[in-house]
């Protein structure tokens, strides 16, 4: 965006920087031995869908390619939509390595099709604490930030903030607090 798109006030929206999304995989050693956190063997990629023919007919492509690499690794995907419009990509599989392949994967495609401004995040889940913990990434910024939720509308700050502190030397940690969106109704 130029000087002339500021000043005319015409926005538009970044591409996705899915790029460093294999950091989580480097980091997965301090999650494991350090915090006592696994991968659940479920991630989920969220992105908002166009009603264009254009998208459908992208997206099918990105269907076929994303069945072709789960069936590969062995994963499985369902697909959801959710009660704000968006849809979501969940991928199964035991090997944290597979879970970000994929995300990356769908990324990149959506991206190639000309769609990659749709995506909004990819979110891996890992158990062994009192409560799951996400570690969400934010397409736009390139970063990832953790969302540990206690019920249906709240979420334990404290612990997201313990979190970002002991792996923000591994992972590209979102460091606006302010953009750590609370994704409660995620279907992993």
């Amino acid at each position: 965006m130029g000087l002339r798109d500021v000043l005319l006030g015409k926005k538009k929206l970044g591409e996705p920087r899915e790029d460093r999304l294999f950091a989580l995989t480097t980091a997965a050693v301090t999650l494991q031995i350090e915090l006592g956190l696994k991968t659940s063997g479920a991630a989920a990629i969220a992105f908002k869908p166009q009603s264009s023919g254009e998208f459908r007919s992208a997206f099918d492509d990105v269907d076929k390619l994303v069945e072709a690499v789960a069936q590969q690794c062995g994963s499985k995907i369902e697909r959801q939509s959710d009660e704000y419009g968006f849809d979501w990509i969940i991928v199964h599989d035991s090997q944290l390595e597979d879970l970000v392949g994929a995300a990356h994967t769908l990324a990149s495609e959506l991206t190639a099709q000309g769609f990659g401004s749709q995506l909004l995040a990819a979110m891996f889940r890992f158990d062994g604490g009192a409560h799951p913990v996400y570690w969400i990434y934010g397409f736009k910024r390139g970063a990832y930030w953790p969302f540990v939720p206690l019920d249906k509308d709240k979420r334990d700050n404290a612990t997201e903030l313990e979190l970002k502190a002991k792996l923000e030397k591994e992972l590209p940690v979102e460091q606006d607090l302010t953009r750590w969106l609370a994704l409660f109704d995620a279907p992993i």
